[in-house]
């Protein structure tokens, strides 16, 4: 695949709506489906994710439920990986593997099939957002239960404000769209 060209951030972030008071008063919501159906814009994201992975040897890319299932296939396509859905619980058929972790009022479980990765397999973790970072970490430990080996966590957009990149200091961690608050 070739390179992509150089993206311009600002380009695409001019197609993500915010949404204020948002899913409740005082939050500004980052609404990236107005980016997603800009079939420019949605291509110019999924080639720039692609450009940063190329040369690192990606065997798959594994795809946070929901939105992670939007970039993780189409980022896998271009890498020639395979994709691995991880998802909420009593969705995947065969035995699986299975993380429970804490959300800011509650708690919430992801799970992904036992084989969906062979020990050593090199790994991307895509999702849409990283906010705090929960879901992720629980993403994290799910692909060391399976022995994978983490080549690098992607996101669309991070929200910096929230320091959820402080929780992976040992990955490389990339996220093209940055907001400050």
């Amino acid at each position: 695949m070739p390179k992509a060209k150089q993206i311009n951030v600002e380009e695409l972030k001019a197609l993500v709506r915010t949404v204020p008071d948002f899913p409740k008063p005082g939050i500004l919501f980052y609404d990236i489906t107005t980016l997603l159906k800009d079939k420019t814009g949605f291509a110019k994201m999924i080639d720039a994710l692609a450009a940063y992975y190329i040369e690192k040897k990606i065997d798959l890319v594994l795809g946070i439920e929901a939105r992670g299932f939007i970039f993780g296939p189409a980022l896998a396509y271009r890498l020639n990986a395979g994709f691995v859905p991880v998802r909420k619980p009593r969705k995947l058929p065969a035995p699986v593997a299975r993380v429970t972790y804490d959300l800011e009022y509650g708690s919430d479980t992801l799970e992904i099939h036992m084989d969906a990765i062979e020990p050593g397999q090199r790994v991307v973790l895509v999702d849409d957002l990283l906010a705090t970072g929960g879901t992720m970490e629980a993403t994290v430990k799910l692909v060391k239960q399976l022995g994978g080996e983490i080549a690098g966590l992607a996101f669309a957009v991070e929200l910096d404000f929230l320091k959820g990149r402080e929780r992976f200091n040992e990955y490389d961690v990339f996220s093209l769209l940055h907001y400050d608050e």
